[in-house]
């Protein structure tokens, strides 16, 4: 029998959020700083390409069984041990810098960070978003699977913003020391969090992922929605891949100037996540991720087309917005749709496709952007997300029908 971990006081709360802002910046700068470290130090698109897949891939394999493991164990616990890796990625980041005196060294040490921050991040993000359906009333889950969403978002346009800001204080040391800083003080936030395991019986992984996936078949709509995460993720991969190469050689942006461009996703990614916490309970939400997935391939693929400055970071904040707004309200139904029996499972399999399908494109990405180009390799990669969005709308039927979650509470009700 599982047992009801106590329900958090507010302040708890808060802090939980705290913490999950702070790991998933000091994340995503681990993230980009591959992605640059490679392009600029090690003077490689291909090798940044590889990079950010060794980030993301390893959930692929080991997702599966992170959620097996947070529907066993406490996920708190999953969390701090997914922590440590993480950590260890960032000082294996200054490790390299600091130590390695040529480029093949580097490139060893760049690479091992990556995949020790792929690991990390295989297991810290379906144990996060587990954790926050033990510590928060089944009335308020979707709302507050809408903030944790949003935190999301602000570390992953943070992280490029943090990156610029450091290194133009302090060079790349201080980005690192700061990444492995936030890690640390995420974790300690996190210890007055209380979560339990299932205590359930356990049976062979591959039975309980099967079970997983047979929870998922059996909903069109919980099937639908993690399709619909696929193509929202598609954009992820080339907005870190392309994005950095487009701001320096054909916006000709200084260091500062590329951070407050790339930046521009912070706010962008907040205001598509407070607009769909707006509009969760106005609007059909099926419609809605549908249409804000088209606007943000279209509005990606612009940029490719501009040579201003201000029209790019416009687009790239319209791209943003609707992005976030999609994903908010993809992962506000999956929490609302699926078995609390299997959450941890189908949870896993969200995250997988968060971090693989950035991976996978981000890889693709980097290869387009050494045979066509950043301008031209944008474009390519906008119209792609566009044409699969409007495949979508006519093929989801399921989706195009989803109303939404509707919550308990009213809507300037705090989630805690």
């Amino acid at each position: 029998m599982s047992i009801e971990p106590p329900r958090l006081a507010p302040y708890h709360l808060r802090l939980f959020f705290l913490s999950c802002l702070l790991s998933f910046t000091g994340g995503h700068m681990v993230n980009y700083s591959v992605i640059i470290y490679a392009q600029e130090v090690l003077g490689s698109d291909v090798l940044s390409g590889v990079g950010f897949a060794l980030c993301f891939g390893p959930p692929l394999v080991l997702g599966w069984y992170a959620g097996v493991l947070c529907d066993r164990m406490a996920p708190g616990r999953i969390i701090h041990a997914a922590q440590w890796l993480l950590l260890a990625a960032a000082l294996t980041l200054a490790l390299g810098n600091w130590l390695a005196d040529g480029s093949a060294l580097r490139t060893a040490f760049v690479l091992g960070a990556a995949l020790l921050a792929g690991v990390g991040w295989s297991f810290v993000a379906p144990a996060r978003m587990t954790a926050l359906a033990q510590i928060v009333t089944p009335q308020r889950l979707p709302r507050a699977a809408l903030v944790l969403n949003l935190l999301v978002m602000i570390g992953f346009g943070l992280g490029p913003l943090g990156i610029s800001v450091l290194r133009t204080a302090g060079g790349w040391p201080l980005v690192f020391a700061m990444a492995a800083a936030l890690f640390v003080v995420s974790s300690l936030l996190l210890l007055p969090v209380a979560t339990m395991a299932s205590h359930k019986p356990h049976r062979p992984v591959r039975q309980e992922v099967a079970e997983g996936l047979r929870a998922v078949r059996a909903s069109p709509l919980l099937s639908q929605l993690l399709l619909a995460a696929m193509f929202g993720y598609m954009m992820m991969g080339p907005m870190q891949v392309m994005l950095p190469r487009f701001a320096r050689q054909v916006l000709a942006l200084s260091e500062l100037h590329r951070g407050a461009f790339l930046g521009a996703l912070a706010p962008a990614l907040m205001a598509g996540g407070v607009l769909a916490m707006l509009v969760a309970r106005r609007v059909a939400n099926g419609r809605a991720i549908l249409t804000a997935t088209l606007a943000a391939g279209v509005c990606f693929g612009a940029i490719g087309f501009t040579r201003s400055p201000l029209a790019a970071t416009i687009l790239l904040a319209a791209a943003g917005m609707a992005g976030g707004m999609a994903i908010s309200l993809i992962v506000t139904g999956i929490q609302g749709q699926v078995q609390v029996s299997v959450r941890g499972r189908v949870l896993a399999m969200y995250t997988i496709i968060s971090q693989v399908v950035p991976a996978l494109s981000g890889l693709v990405a980097g290869a387009l952007v050494y045979g066509l180009g950043a301008a031209h390799a944008i474009v390519a990669a906008g119209a792609a997300i566009a044409v699969l969005a409007l495949a979508n709308m006519r093929w989801m039927g399921a989706l195009r029908g989803y109303q939404g979650v509707a919550a308990a509470q009213s809507p300037h009700e705090p989630v805690s």
